[in-house]
């Protein structure tokens, strides 16, 4: 189990941009890969790259010590200059053995994500896996580990409440937008093209929502959102000569004053008096507070939202006793099936060696004794030893799974 080790670059010991230095796709995956495990005598591996982590996963006789790490890196990217590598190995963090078995599985349960119960971590790992098993970079160890790593995280998230409620505030403000009973033909304003509004979007268009105007202070980035949602793409500066009227008013940008005065929000009524629904997702707000003291709107601010986050965000924690316990007996019955594991390895050359042992008998040791024997006689004996043969191979695997079972049971 020594063999098993992850060398890991997270958000929690550097920044997102550094993160992103690591990020390979494709077939370069295959090559890099395979270029590491031959410069660096490792058996298997496996690579886990997202947003806020990349963990290289794999199976080495070597030790793992800063010498390794440092070589590991240049051989990763040759342009990386002394400098660039002596910061990532002063960041980096390195499990071995079980507590690297522990650490994956705490990864897949995201007890390591940014937001504590965030399951898309499971479908990273999962593809990690089947890429690199599918490429042939990986072998039995991580099949192994993935295996149990998976049926882990399955059970925490079916028999724990850590990902039941979301923390994030466009789910959040797409949850309070349900509960309104829109028309999918509602009109909608989206002002600021950056990943909350496109979040925002993804969840409007996928409900069947088709009515979007996008207005953003690049017009270029407008565009890319409008295309998407298969809108029409405007400047902020268009806010003010905007006259179709809305339905729904979805604001963010990173402006450090309220981007809709109250003379603004007046025009894009263009005099339609009935009730709006608002929704400002930017710190500070976009919307000044006398536009929602002196309209008849429905206001879903970021304040509001985030207080809901919070409290999901405390009851998930509150779920983290319930977690650790699933993942402690997870990794102490780890233990045992890879001990199991290594006796079946062993046991492979045992059907061979039979085969052997038979062969001999008949062919050397009994063959005089057999030339005496009739056609009928031949063929009992065959089906005799075949019996026997396929039964003696089974006996060894059986007791081994019978004395971890009394143990386990003891």
């Amino acid at each position: 189990m020594l063999k098993f080790n992850i060398i890991a670059f997270t958000h929690h010991n550097i920044g997102v941009e550094e993160i992103g230095k690591f990020h390979i796709e494709g077939e370069q995956i295959i090559d890099i890969m395979n270029h590491l495990k031959s410069q660096m005598n490792i058996e298997e591996m496996m690579y886990v790259s997202t947003c806020n982590r990349v963990e290289f996963v794999f199976v080495t006789q070597q030790d793992v010590d800063a010498s390794f790490i440092t070589h590991f890196l240049n051989e990763f990217n040759e342009d990386w200059d002394q400098n660039h590598i002596s910061k990532l190995l002063e960041a980096h963090k390195h499990w071995n053995g079980i507590n690297a078995v522990n650490h994956l599985i705490e990864v897949a349960c995201s007890l390591d994500s940014m937001v504590i119960g965030e399951r898309e971590i499971i479908t990273q790992l999962k593809d990690s896996f089947e890429f690199a098993r599918k490429s042939d970079i990986s072998g039995d160890t991580i099949r192994l580990v993935m295996k149990q790593v998976i049926e882990t995280a399955k059970r925490v998230y079916t028999q724990t409440d850590i990902a039941t409620k979301p923390v994030s505030v466009v789910s959040l403000a797409y949850q309070q937008l349900l509960q309104k009973g829109l028309d999918i033909n509602t009109r909608v304003l989206i002002v600021g093209a950056g990943v909350t509004n496109t979040n925002m979007g993804r969840f409007l268009i996928d409900h069947g929502y088709a009515n979007f105007t996008v207005f953003n202070r690049s017009l270029g980035n407008a565009k890319l959102l409008a295309e998407m949602l298969k809108g029409e793409a405007k400047t902020l500066e268009d806010l003010h000569n905007y006259s179709e009227g809305f339905d729904l008013l979805v604001t963010c940008t990173a402006s450090t004053e309220p981007v809709i005065t109250t003379e603004l929000y007046s025009k894009l009524l263009a005099g339609d008096k009935s009730k709006k629904i608002v929704i400002d997702l930017a710190v500070p707000a976009d919307i000044d507070s006398d536009v929602i003291e002196q309209n008849d709107v429905d206001y879903i601010s970021i304040e509001f939202l985030k207080s809901i986050s919070d409290s999901n965000l405390a009851l998930r924690k509150r779920e983290l006793i319930k977690v650790r316990q699933i993942i402690y007996e997870a990794v102490e019955e780890f233990k045992e099936l890879f001990k199991l594991r290594q006796i079946e390895i062993k046991m492979r050359s045992i059907p061979e060696r039979v085969k052997e042992i038979r062969s001999t008998a008949m062919n050397e040791v009994f063959s005089k004794d057999l030339e005496q024997l009739d056609e009928h006689s031949r063929e009992v004996l065959e089906k005799i030893l075949n019996y026997m043969e396929k039964k003696y191979v089974s006996v060894p695997m059986i007791a081994a799974k019978e004395m971890f079972s009394e143990k386990n049971t003891a």
